[in-house]
């Protein structure tokens, strides 16, 4: 049985989502590994109350988070109802539709079809009344991107979502969604792109600038570089590492690839006295364009440890340029 923490909002920070009413704490709780049918289910309880009990509100989840697909919501759904449903008012959930989720020409990218079936479809898994964020989790470049913003302000309209979100798109193709939304007056509040120290992509697809320009909120997925930047893998790979059985998002190869930069940008981290993983959460958050970062979690401890991130200094310029001497070394 859940059981609240008095103090759970105290130490924790909490960001507006661009020019929007909406608050996010520094660190959420991503859903994407751990919570489908291959994990412990009492795991998942624990990870869940440890997060909440630190005041993380936001849950982030997608309609294939799995294996299999369709499982991440459903055993959140259960725990939602089993355990915390008196705090619903109290979180943040979110969920998204874009990628392949069943079989059939109806069933993947951005149509209204697939759209407004998946978040009916979610919102059953997960036993809610509506969401708190829906977003659009990939650019669809086949479908016309009135369509698929047209799908988002109905999925408010109707009540299934506050507000909606993008996932995955460039700046240029998020200020054209914006456009759209501002003029069917929908409450479009951010976006959620994958960032970390060694994948700057958004910096070079404008995507963070326009981010800023635009007043939009940011959330960032994959902080840790799937666990490369944390103490996990500088003397190698662990034996209980995902990559032995799951190499779909962490290689072998570029594990061995990184080491080097991996041991030096944690020399970095130690003289900050700080762990490598909360140096690379503070590294996203350093210049405020970022509203939160996704955390994962195996066990509730790393979220402890990841938690670490809200007491950690602020970057000198000089331990910024040696990071990205580091990372941009060959």
């Amino acid at each position: 049985m859940y059981t609240a923490a008095a103090n759970r909002y105290e130490t924790m920070k909490y960001h507006r989502c661009g020019a929007s009413g909406l608050m996010l704490p520094e660190v959420s709780l991503g859903l994407w590994h751990n919570f489908g049918d291959t994990g412990d289910y009492e795991n998942m309880k624990q990870m869940c109350f440890t997060a909440f009990n630190h005041g993380i509100t936001h849950f982030d989840l997608a309609n294939n988070y799995g294996p299999e697909p369709g499982s991440a919501e459903r055993n959140f759904g259960k725990i939602v109802k089993e355990e915390m449903s008196a705090y619903r008012d109290e979180m943040i959930i979110s969920t998204k539709a874009g990628y392949g989720m069943w079989d059939g020409p109806y069933g993947d990218w951005g149509s209204r079809k697939y759209l407004i079936a998946s978040i009916d479809q979610s919102l059953k898994r997960m036993g809610l009344e509506y969401v708190d964020i829906f977003y659009h989790h990939r650019m669809d470049p086949e479908t016309p991107l009135e369509e698929t913003m047209e799908a988002l302000a109905q999925i408010v309209r109707s009540g299934k979502a506050l507000y909606v979100g993008i996932s995955n798109y460039t700046g240029e193709k998020m200020e054209q969604a914006k456009a759209i939304l501002d003029e069917l007056h929908c409450p479009f509040v951010i976006n959620q792109n994958r960032y970390n120290m060694l994948d700057r992509t958004i910096e070079q697809n404008g995507l963070k600038d326009a981010v800023a320009k635009n007043k939009v909120g940011l959330i960032c997925f994959s902080p840790l570089a799937q666990g490369l930047l944390s103490d996990r893998y500088l003397k190698g790979i662990p034996e209980d590492s995902r990559i032995h059985t799951d190499g779909r998002f962490l290689k072998a190869e570029t594990v061995e690839e990184k080491t080097g930069q991996l041991l030096k940008l944690n020399e970095i981290a130690k003289n900050r006295g700080e762990t490598l993983s909360q140096m690379a959460l503070k590294w996203i958050l350093k210049d405020g364009i970022v509203t939160s970062v996704l955390i994962g979690a195996s066990r509730p401890e790393q979220i402890i440890t990841n938690l670490g991130v809200l007491f950690s200094p602020e970057f000198t310029e000089d331990e910024l340029r040696q990071i990205d001497a580091i990372v941009e070394a060959k």
